[in-house]
């Protein structure tokens, strides 16, 4: 970060002087720098598998891997999202229940 703004600083400060577009070139290194950087600083080796750890919510693990086909889905029993609503309205069970807004 203290090479990017000695670049622009020096650019415009006594570089100007002598070359524009000298000047222009270091400003724009020193705008290429942070963001590639920040790209190598966060790239991943070839052996780290970090896609495939575990979130330790047993849930959200579970539903990942049937998204990725590593197991088979869950039967829900044959019941479809509309007949659970509707078993839920006839439960006498609202929307509010489940704020806790009863």
């Amino acid at each position: 970060m203290c090479g990017c703004l000695v670049l622009f600083v020096s650019a415009w400060a006594f570089v100007r002087l002598w070359s524009i577009p000298a000047a222009v070139a270091m400003c724009v290194v020193a705008m290429v720098i942070p963001p590639v950087a920040a790209m190598i600083g966060n790239a991943r080796g070839r052996n780290d598998r970090w896609w495939d750890e575990t979130s330790g919510d047993s849930t959200s693990d579970a539903w990942w891997d049937e998204l990725d086909g590593r197991t088979p889905p869950k039967d829900q029993g044959g019941k479809s999202d509309k007949g659970d609503r509707n078993d839920r309205k006839a439960s006498g069970e609202h929307r509010n229940d489940r704020r806790g807004d009863s």
